[in-house]
């Protein structure tokens, strides 16, 4: 784990960094995002000592790091930067298996632990082994130095926009292959970019700066929903949550009080029910709130049910999505289901309702969010 605690930073005069508190879990990836000049690269290089902060304190897995070997530090810390500071004068393996052999110089399984490495990242060992950078492209070097990090086996690594100077295809490639990698290894990442789609994309949390200070730290479905302030919300954008629309949850979406009735209710109160309240339907449920089937205006109103109570009437076999479903997931309902009526249940439980008019009104704010800018 890695923690920032009230963390200071200044160079003569100009402060880089005020009062930055945060903590970062073991296995969890995080980035670091803001306009140049924010800070975000500075905390980044703290970690591994290559910074020094005025005041305040670093720890990483419970250690303050000031009282930390430095050189011992880094190399249990993997560090991946822009222009991957790979060894022009030594080959891919050579460059690999340079800091393995810092920690283990009698490690006779090193070369296997390369070869596994460089397949990680999707390069051929056989064809790759004894290049020398020169004879690869970047987005091939990028990799090799991705693989450095990875291959002395530490718990946190450092990438500092190591994909920022790759074409958009290549990046798309290796942030793909990165995500692949982490869900294998789970280590714990500090990823600076100044690319809020990168960000959103590969990151647990994200920490986004401004000035030297935090302006919020969250998941990305929180920041692309509740922006802490105005910052946050011109930083990302205002439409920013539509490149990313699985994180629109029926949660978000849905009625979160639709009307309701129990299954022993006769049908012409039903009826009633519906009558008062513009609807053509209710949700039927027992006194738990346990989600029940759906009682529809047509057939409460139908003569020969008059008299009948909603449970012996009401449709039983309903479709329904969770509440952490996407608007993406819902959509595809609506459309191979041809229904728009979607009850929104969880554990047995009903939560909310989703109907035609809140997805048109949902989707409605994506167009009038683009008229305003």
């Amino acid at each position: 784990m890695i923690e920032f605690q009230n963390v200071y930073k200044s160079f003569k005069d100009k402060h880089v960094l005020e009062d930055i508190n945060f903590t970062v879990n073991d296995g969890e990836f995080v980035c670091l995002i803001g306009p140049s000049g924010c800070g975000k690269t500075t905390a980044l290089k703290m970690i591994n000592r290559l910074i020094k902060p005025s005041q305040g304190t670093i720890y990483v897995n419970g250690k303050d790091i000031s009282e930390e070997n430095e050189i011992e530090l880094r190399r249990h810390i993997g560090y991946v930067i822009q222009q991957t500071g790979l060894f022009p004068h030594m080959t891919v393996k050579e460059n690999i298996e340079l800091i393995p052999k810092l920690k283990n110089k009698n490690d006779r399984h090193l070369l296997e632990k390369v070869k596994d490495v460089l397949n990680m990242v999707g390069l051929d060992p056989d064809e790759y082994l004894d290049k020398y950078p020169v004879q690869m492209s970047g987005g091939q070097q990028q990799r090799v130095g991705v693989a450095r990090a990875f291959a002395s086996e530490p718990d946190i690594i450092l990438m500092d926009e190591p994909f920022s100077a790759l074409d958009p295809i290549t990046r798309n490639q290796l942030q793909d292959e990165l995500l692949t990698l982490q869900n294998s290894v789970q280590k714990t990442i500090v990823f600076v970019t100044h690319d809020m789609a990168e960000a959103i994309k590969l990151a647990d949390r994200i920490c986004i700066m401004s000035g030297g200070k935090i302006q919020q730290y969250d998941t990305p479905e929180q920041i692309l929903k509740h922006p802490a302030n105005d910052f946050v919300l011109n930083f990302v954008g205002k439409k920013r949550i539509w490149d990313s629309p699985e994180l629109i949850k029926a949660a978000d979406i849905m009625i979160d009080r639709p009307i309701t009735c129990y299954d022993r209710l006769k049908c012409v109160k039903a009826l009633n029910m519906m009558f008062n309240s513009s609807v053509d339907s209710l949700m039927v449920i027992d006194r738990q709130g346990h989600f029940k089937g759906v009682i529809h205006a047509s057939d409460a109103a139908d003569e020969k049910n008059k008299d009948e109570i909603v449970g012996h009437v009401m449709q039983k076999e309903c479709i329904t999505v969770s509440s952490q479903e996407s608007i993406v997931d819902v959509l595809n309902i609506t459309k191979e289901k041809n229904i728009y009526t979607i009850p929104v249940v969880d554990d047995g439980v009903l939560k909310g309702l989703i109907t035609k008019s809140t997805l048109v009104t949902t989707l409605s704010k994506k167009y009038d969010e683009s008229e305003g800018e």
